[in-house]
């Protein structure tokens, strides 16, 4: 594999573009991707009970495994707004049909920012021919600048590979910064690749990378309504169709899950009023499941979260976490190291340099080991630190 620039305009015969609405007060705040053909498709979605319109729409346009074309607006989840908002989020991807002359059904729609309010759906209208005018192979970072919320900076990656003897692209750009917890939060991403890839097996293919990446990261517990990533594939790479199991598969579940996971390492360097990255890595488990569990609790932990921001090498609190994760282990076997250096063997904590694991906890990112010394799960869940900045930009997030 080869990393390249370009996003979700890396592969072929796909544009982008971002624009300025007037949903936000002055940033571009409407992007639109759009694939030259109809592509393959699947989605993924928040588990949350509560689900905003955008959500319910996308997931039962992916139903049929098809579409053409996303149209995400930020500042506005359009989240809790009843009958209306399903009615504003039929209009948006409505609008953009027309725009792009494509069958509505192929278009797939998103929405996040504030939760409660109505959409202001004219505005989207008015400004869907600028985007539609705006598409470009090159468009790829303004598209992922107008799905920004409280993030710092726009998240993009794609990697290039070979499948059946032609190289193929996957491409992404994500969102988030807030409301980010396991089983997907207040992030969006979206996927693009000119591999030829079934219906069927691209959303098996989904599954296994956001697995590994999207539901491996936490930044604040909280787990949003308008959560989704999407994956469309459109075959211009000219690849014999991948239509079941085996190495050309494992290539492309490769290439995706090594985009979801930088795009998903990316959401949580950029956690709200974070300073630091956080790398959970647990080894030695039972199951990769149990060392999930684990490894996403140590990760979520305020408390762990908190003392990663002191620099405060206050190993208990691991333990802690990985006791309550309800992973299978035997306290009295368990390893933990803060970047290289190891505090605890057996379950006891050893005689340790604070000054060294101080400066383990102040590198970015900062890496905690735990070795269950049970069996051969492993896993890797990545968070952030808590900062007093949290509190400050969500204190005022509507304001």
């Amino acid at each position: 594999m080869e990393w390249v620039e370009g996003g979700v305009t890396a592969p072929a015969g796909f544009k982008a573009s971002g624009v300025a609405a007037g949903i936000k007060r002055s940033r571009k705040d409407l992007a639109l991707l759009y694939s030259e053909v109809p592509a393959a498709a699947a989605g993924v979605f928040t588990t949350n009970r509560v689900k905003a319109a955008p959500v319910l729409i996308t997931a039962r346009r992916l139903e049929k495994g098809v579409a053409q074309a996303v149209v995400v607006n930020s500042g506005n989840a359009n989240a809790c707004t009843g009958a209306q908002g399903y009615a504003d989020a039929l209009t948006m991807a409505r609008a953009a049909a027309s725009v792009l002359q494509i069958p509505e059904e192929l278009v797939l729609v998103g929405s996040t920012g504030v939760i409660g309010e109505r959409l202001p759906v004219a505005r989207i209208e008015e400004a869907l021919p600028l985007a539609a005018e705006a598409l470009d192979g090159a468009g790829h970072f303004s598209a992922a600048e107008a799905i920004m919320t409280t993030d710092t900076v726009a998240k993009e990656a794609a990697v290039r590979f070979v499948v059946g003897g032609k190289r193929c692209t996957v491409g992404g750009m994500a969102k988030g910064s807030g409301m980010i917890h396991p089983h997907l939060a207040t992030m969006m991403a979206f996927l693009t690749t000119d591999a030829a890839v079934e219906a069927w097996l691209l959303r098996r293919a989904l599954k296994s990378a956001v697995d590994a990446s999207f539901n491996m990261i936490t930044v604040d517990g909280d787990t949003s309504t308008n959560d989704m990533v999407v994956v469309m594939a459109n075959g211009r790479a000219g690849n014999p169709e991948i239509t079941g199991e085996g190495p050309e598969y494992e290539s492309f579940v490769t290439a995706l899950t090594a985009v979801a996971t930088k795009l998903a390492k990316r959401v949580a360097r950029d956690g709200e009023g974070a300073t630091r990255l956080v790398e959970v890595r647990v080894r030695g488990a039972v199951s990769v499941a149990d060392a999930r569990k684990a490894a996403r609790a140590i990760a979520a932990s305020n408390l762990v979260k908190s003392a990663v921001f002191g620099c405060d090498a206050n190993w208990g609190r691991i333990l802690c976490a990985a006791g309550y994760s309800g992973a299978v282990f035997d306290p009295e076997r368990v390893d933990v190291s803060l970047g290289r250096e190891q505090v605890v063997a057996g379950g006891k904590g050893l005689p340790f340099s604070e000054e060294r694991a101080s400066r383990e906890l102040a590198q970015d990112p900062v890496v905690i080991t735990v070795d269950f010394r049970a069996g051969e799960g492993a896993a890797t869940a990545w968070g952030c630190d808590l900062t007093y900045d949290y509190v400050r930009i969500n204190a005022s997030y509507r304001t």
